[in-house]
């Protein structure tokens, strides 16, 4: 089974997203911050990540650089979830490592619509 880690600081959004990618055959993982997320890729590198892009502690900007330079870290697909629509905040991200975006709010179609262009459904 692909594990999928969801990466938000709010609790909330990650239990929908949890329900979304659970759905999607995946095991779910959570991190409230990238640093908690950094932490979990190097116990057991996730198939993809879910990841926010304003939490403390360490955002997600931070934390998919650090990520792409960890030994296996270029391997997960990352799909950074935002409220930030700006198109130049949108390449930095996929300058930064980043596969794929979402808006937020998001739903099931939209997740799944996404994990498939990228080839993990």
């Amino acid at each position: 089974m692909k594990r999928c880690l969801i990466v938000d600081d709010s609790r909330v959004v990650r239990k929908v997203a949890r329900r979304i990618i659970e759905d999607l055959h995946f095991e779910a993982v959570e991190a409230v911050d990238g640093n908690e997320a950094l932490e979990a890729c190097r116990d057991n590198m996730p198939d993809a990540v879910l990841l926010d892009w304003n939490m403390p502690v360490m955002n997600g900007l931070d934390f998919i650089r650090a990520l792409r330079r960890e030994p296996g870290g270029e391997r997960p697909i990352v799909v950074f979830c935002t409220t930030e629509n700006d198109m130049a905040h949108i390449a930095e991200a996929i300058r930064s490592g980043a596969n794929e975006y979402i808006m937020k709010p998001f739903d099931a179609e939209i997740i799944e619509s996404k994990f498939a262009e990228v080839g993990l459904v």
